[in-house]
């Protein structure tokens, strides 16, 4: 798997919300437009679908999951992207997110959700924020 990752200033559990509410999902990810889920958060073998930037509706299920540290899912029934949190330090932390090889023009899209995620956050944004 390929990495992309950022030390954020924000407590593990405040990225990790970001990253398990699906209401927030675009803010953060610029692929992800909208979310049709029966729950607001996710958790292990979540279901729903996701509408792509490109307008169209796939599903998504929840097919890795360790509280509070790492998700991954499969969307239209290929594997994509991990989503793991590491704490730092009482105050920072560290996200990581895991792409399929087969998926390395996806890093730069990756990034930017990083830095959307990193400004959310550490409480520089709200939601619908752009890069800082």
């Amino acid at each position: 798997m390929l990495t992309e990752q950022r030390d954020i200033n924000a407590p593990a559990s405040a990225a990790w919300q970001f990253l398990v509410d699906t209401q927030e999902w675009p803010s953060w990810g610029p692929s992800v437009c909208a979310v049709d889920a029966p729950a607001r958060c996710i958790g292990p073998g979540a279901r729903g679908r996701v509408q792509t930037a490109a307008g169209l509706w796939l599903p998504f299920q929840i097919t890795d999951w360790q509280p509070e540290r790492y998700w991954a899912w499969r969307i239209g029934g290929i594997p994509a992207t991990g989503h793991g949190v590491e704490p730092i330090g009482p105050q920072r932390c560290r996200v990581r997110f895991l792409i399929p090889p087969w998926a390395a023009f996806y890093r730069p899209v990756c990034r930017q959700a990083l830095r959307r995620l990193a400004a959310l956050a550490e409480g520089r944004g709200g939601p619908g924020t752009t890069d800082p």
